[in-house]
């Protein structure tokens, strides 16, 4: 299994959606920030957001496990080993990019008694 590099393209706000449906004062993710690279496999990394992880999870999942055809009839993404996604936030989505890595991927745990 590899890791997965997560990049955080863009932080977006809905403005028209965010003015007519969300709390006063609502504004971009206040969790994540652009430039930002997580390294995943098949666990959520550290301080990535719960929300925006069930959103992409199974993209990771794909690439850690040797994916590297595009997804969907290859007419969504040119560069295989490569996926653009967001959170699943309607109001002020997060805007992700995935790419598949030859960094192989250690798996550590503790065993629990003898």
């Amino acid at each position: 299994m590899n890791k997965v590099k997560i990049t955080v393209l863009r932080r977006t706000l809905q403005e028209d959606l965010a003015a007519q449906y969300g709390a006063q004062g609502l504004g971009r993710c206040p969790m994540l920030c652009e430039g930002q690279v997580f390294y995943a496999d098949y666990a959520k990394p550290e301080g990535f957001c719960d929300e925006a992880w069930k959103a992409i999870y199974q993209y990771v999942f794909a690439f850690a496990h040797g994916v590297k055809e595009p997804f969907y009839y290859c007419d969504w993404i040119a560069e295989p080993g490569v996926a653009v996604c967001s959170c699943n936030d309607g109001l002020r989505p997060v805007i992700f990019k995935l790419e598949a890595t030859q960094e192989e991927s250690v798996i550590s745990y503790t065993p629990v008694g003898d």
